[in-house]
Order: C-alpha cells, then structure tokens, then sequence
C-alpha cells in the first residue's frame, strides 16, 4: 500500500487532481497495485482559509506519506513548491520535453529530459537593498553541483537515447560561479567513460533548443537556467499541456504538472489533464526504482502509452483544440487501462 499525499490545487488544479485520482482509482481496482490517497490544501485557497498557503497539516500528511502528488497552485506557488524543495531536499528537478502525435511541436523525433539543480542560485531568496541599489546572492556549491550532475549522468544511463549529457552555464561571464559548476559537471562526467560529455553556453543552447532539439538528450544546469530552459523546451515540443514534472531527493519526491492553475478556464472542466497524468507516469517510475517494485515500472509505461494512443487518434480536451471535456478525457484514458 502505497500512500500517497496529494495537493490539489488551485483554478484547475481540483479538476486534474479529480482525474489523477480516477486514474490511481482505476489502477488500484484492476492490479496488485494499492494506494491510500490523502487529499490535502496547500496554495491561494488554504492561505484564504487558513492564513498559511502551507499548513502545518499538510506538511505532516506529506511527512508520513510515501510520495506528493501537487496539482498546480496560484499566486502562493512560491510559499508552497520552493518550501517543500528545501524542506526535503529536492534537489533535483527532471523535466523531460518528448513529442507527441498530433501536438505542434518542432519535429517529431525530440525526446530531452533537463535535469534542473533544484536548491540554490539565485533561488535561495539572498537579496537585499543596498542604498539605491539592490543586491541578490547567487550561491553555487560544489556538492550540490556534483550531486546535480551524478543524477545527470545516472539519467543518461537508464534512458534508451544518445546517451548523452550537455552542462548549460555560462562560465564565460560569471567566471567563480559557473566554472565551479561546470568542473564538477567535468570531473563527473570521468566516471561515465561510457556517457557523451559536452559543454554549452546557456544563450547558445536556448538557440540549440529551436535550432536542433534532435541532438539533445541529458541538459544538466543551475536553478535559474534550469527554470527558463526548460519552459522552452516545453514549448519546443507543443506546450505546457503536455509536460510533467518531478523534484526528487535521496529519499522522498514530488511531482507535479508543469503548467499552472489557469484560473481563467477553471472549472469549465475543459483542461487537459495530460501532464498531470505524465507526472503519474514518473511518480510511479520513481516508486519503482525506490522499491523495486516491477509493477510500478508497468504501470508507469501503460498511463504514458495510453496517453500517447489517445492524442495519436487526435483526442484532445477543448483548451487545446479538441472535443472532449476533461472528464471524458479521462474516462478515454480509465477505460484503456
């Protein structure tokens, strides 16, 4: 019995959150595999309500599960998803950017994962006045920057492409702090003999990223870079509806769909519920490897393959330029499974 915290959310976030639960639900009835779900508040509505956008409650109820589900919060993202970073530790945040059939990316054979150092750079919330000036601390560690790139290189390993990692900085200009990113990236990659290592400028890999995605595989870069770039990448390969999110530590994760609340179509139960699914699909990949639990593995690859059915038959959600509403959608997606 896997016990699972889930934050559901402002604007759309109780309607994904609806769909991740039909879908575990679905799971837990039809396998071996069992879930007790806890849903919890945390965003705009527990801070209207409570006066905190991260209860104490909710910590405890994500302390003593085994895994956070978060459906996207307002304009309190900040106190909710950067507080749970540090407070567990996830410091490592994966974003794969993959195309799918029927979605407008750039071409069709792009299938990246950017591996996002999670705790620190300019991150940290360092800054301050000074006179007329203001001042905000940029921090670069060499342990957070070796961990970052070990996970880099680990992802390259498991997955089945190029095999491949790229280190985004920009050493040429922020010379302590950027070199002392890259060399770690550098001294790790030795212990990948097996593994491509390249380097690149974070302006030149924004311009990769249109130019040729195809060619990449690993990105490993700091917060900030990690934060732009990856929004890109998402773009790169047809949006935001589509692209999952996870912020993993040594011992507890979080994962989350990369988008935001949308208030403006909330709900209308028209939103497409797909990156929130995808974020199953990782959830469940990461469980696996953390229990060696094989049917996590099948159950992952099944919600990414049934997704990728769907949208190659062209069934969409109205918000992305289908017929369906977010609950047909995902009825599509319970039926399959």
């Amino acid at each position: 019995m896997y016990k699972i915290s889930l934050i559901t959310g402002d604007g759309i976030g109780p309607e994904l959150s609806e769909s991740a639960i039909s879908v575990l639900e679905t799971i837990h009835d039809k396998t071996d595999l069992k879930f007790d779900i806890q849903k919890l508040l945390a965003g705009d509505i527990a801070l209207k309500q409570t006066g905190n956008a991260l209860p104490e409650d909710t910590v405890k109820s994500i302390k003593n599960s085994d895994v956070c589900l978060k459906a996207p919060v307002g304009e309190s993202a900040a106190d909710v998803i950067v507080v749970l970073r540090r407070m567990f530790d996830l410091y490592a945040n994966i974003r794969p950017a993959k195309s799918y059939p029927q979605m407008p990316a750039l071409r069709d054979d792009i299938d990246m994962v950017i591996v996002r150092e999670n705790t620190e750079d300019l991150y940290t919330g360092k800054e301050f006045r000074l006179g007329d000036a203001a001042v905000a601390l940029r921090i670069i560690s060499e342990k957070a920057s070796k961990r970052i790139a070990k996970y880099a290189f680990e992802t390259a390993v498991q997955r089945n492409n190029m095999k491949k990692v790229t280190c985004v900085h920009k050493s040429n200009v922020m010379r302590v702090t950027d070199t002392l990113f890259a060399d770690s990236c550098k001294e790790i990659s030795r212990e990948y003999p097996q593994i491509e290592f390249e380097e690149m400028y974070v302006d030149a890999c924004a311009m990769n990223l249109i130019r040729q995605p195809q060619k990449f595989d690993v990105i490993v870069t700091t917060n900030l870079f990690g934060d732009i770039l990856s929004d890109e990448s998402s773009q790169v390969v047809g949006g935001l509806g589509m692209a999952p999110a996870a912020n993993i530590g040594d011992n507890f994760a979080l994962f989350e769909p990369v988008h935001g609340a949308a208030f403006d179509i909330a709900g209308q139960n028209i939103a497409n519920p797909s990156s929130f699914l995808l974020s199953l699909k990782m959830m469940f990949d990461w469980l696996g490897k953390k229990n060696n639990d094989s049917k996590c593995f099948d159950v992952g690859t099944k919600i990414e393959s049934v997704i990728f059915d769907l949208v190659k038959k062209g069934l969409k959600t109205k918000d992305i330029g289908g017929d369906k509403t977010t609950s047909e959608f995902t009825r599509e997606i319970t039926k399959l499974l």
